[in-house]
């Protein structure tokens, strides 16, 4: 059987010190099997910030691989094809890999990204090939940035080219849309929800005048519920972009996994999150497996006062600001301060540089060993692992996604009309999926959490948080080392 050869190939590798993940020759039998059955497997990793599954996964093809498709960002892409490839052929491995919008015309791996993927889907050339999704846990969001539209200025004109008839019409709703835009955001870098009345006089007109070029065609097929839509605005040149992105991509891609054999890697963690996600998709795992680490079932030591204040405060920030001063001091490794609201994290990076110095700074990825990285939550997790393992990781805000932002606001409103409990059942599970892969270096080298969000100790859900961070342990001062 397949896994049985990728068992015994992949353990004499192992023993010429490929690698130390203790968990290479389970996943190699589970993969071998999944390619062999041709079913739907869902395989959960331990949170890390090192991708250890290549081996893994790609030693069972190099034995067997037919109608297989596998889906990689570009980072990803890149390391294949530069790095894994590469050291496969020197251990006397060979993986044919094909790459392109046409399906190979032989036997061998084909390698698409999201927008591939999509493409290959709508032109019906996937056929019953089988999918390879490394890191499922951030599929639906590449999903979603594959499937956003973007109409510029540009755009604009190539319409009003096109149907020159209604050039007036079309310049009359742009200026209008754009005066309204402009005087109404409350700032700079606000980014203004598009919805109602004016985009659907426009979708009126268009629908009017035939055929559009793209990307308003795409536009025009887009059902408004379904998508949210927003203008980012440019002050300097008086200029605004309409963006749309689909709320739930999964859900709008039917078909895309129903019934089609499927091997899924969630290295994020278990979260009800992903498993909603893969539920609107009609995935239903064939075979469900948990491969766990020891390293992780360590005790993390949390610290997080009971009276804090809540972030609504006027006296947040400067919370922040002295809490962060007495973390950070005496300290001899890495700190990383997480806070995706740049309003606050901007002023509090100035205001620790101004005390500590060039050691602090702001999503770099060369820091001092003893420096401080002010960083929003998705930067943390792209790139921790180009970074040394933190001592310590300040939350200063949970990655709670807010209203302000127009895709949660509308995703929200979605599901408000449904009648759902829309924090509960979207914006607290998307947060609490992010914990584990954030803080699972702390566990590994003994480092230290501070939460110092309010809403942690004072608000019921908080005990959530509290839950998907175990086993921990508090720390209820801070002493020195």
């Amino acid at each position: 059987m397949l896994e049985a050869q990728a068992h015994l190939q992949l353990k004499s590798l192992l023993r010429q010190g490929a690698c130390d993940w203790p968990h290479h020759l389970t996943l190699s039998r589970l993969v071998g099997r999944s390619l062999r059955r041709r079913d739907r497997t869902l395989i959960h990793l331990a949170p890390s910030h090192q991708e250890h599954w290549w081996l893994g996964l790609l030693v069972p093809l190099c034995l067997e691989v037919r109608d297989t498709v596998l889906v990689l960002n570009e980072r990803q892409r890149h390391r294949l094809l530069q790095v894994e490839l590469p050291r496969l052929r020197e251990l006397g491995f060979r993986l044919p890999c094909w790459e392109g919008d046409s399906p190979p015309t032989q036997e061998g791996l084909w390698l698409l990204n999201t927008e591939e993927l999509v493409r290959a889907w709508r032109h019906n050339k996937l056929g019953t090939r089988q999918l390879l999704l490394p890191q499922v846990e951030q599929f639906s969001h590449q999903l979603r940035r594959s499937l956003a539209i973007r109409i510029q200025t540009g755009d604009w004109e190539h319409l009003r080219r096109a149907h020159p008839a209604v050039d007036g019409a079309l310049m009359q709703l742009h200026d209008r849309i754009g005066r309204r835009l402009f005087s109404e955001a409350p700032r700079v870098d606000a980014q203004m929800r598009l919805s109602g009345g004016e985009p659907q006089a426009l979708r009126d007109l268009l629908r009017l005048i035939g055929p559009c070029p793209e990307p308003w065609s795409a536009w025009l097929a887009a059902d408004p519920t379904q998508w949210g839509s927003w203008a980012e605005l440019d002050h300097k040149l008086l200029q605004w972009s309409w963006c749309l992105e689909p709320l739930e991509p999964l859900a709008l891609l039917q078909g895309l996994l129903r019934d089609r054999p499927a091997l899924m890697l969630n290295t994020g963690g278990e979260s009800s999150s992903l498993d909603r996600e893969l539920e609107e998709a009609d995935f239903n795992p064939d075979v469900s497996a948990c491969l766990r680490e020891p390293d992780l079932d360590e005790s993390l030591s949390v610290f997080a006062p009971r009276r804090q204040p809540l972030p609504n405060t006027e006296i947040y920030a400067e919370h922040l600001l002295e809490q962060s001063r007495r973390l950070i001091l005496g300290r001899s490794g890495l700190t990383v301060l997480l806070l995706d609201d740049q309003n606050l994290r901007r002023p509090l990076t100035s205001s620790l540089a101004a005390e500590f110095g060039t050691r602090v700074v702001e999503e770099a990825t060369a820091p001092e060993p003893n420096g401080v990285i002010s960083a929003r939550w998705t930067w943390w997790l792209e790139h921790q692992n180009q970074l040394p393992q933190p001592e310590q990781i300040i939350i200063a805000l949970l990655p709670i996604a807010s209203l302000e932002n127009p895709l949660t606001s509308a995703r929200v409103e979605q599901l408000k009309q449904r009648g759902q409990d829309w924090f509960r059942s979207l914006l607290l599970p998307e947060a609490l999926s992010l914990l584990p892969a954030a803080t699972s270096s702390l566990r590994r080298n003994g480092g230290r959490l501070a939460i110092l969000d309010g809403r942690v100790r004072g608000r019921g859900w908080g005990e959530q948080v509290l839950q998907c961070l175990q086993p921990w342990v508090a720390l209820h001062r801070l002493l020195p080392d």
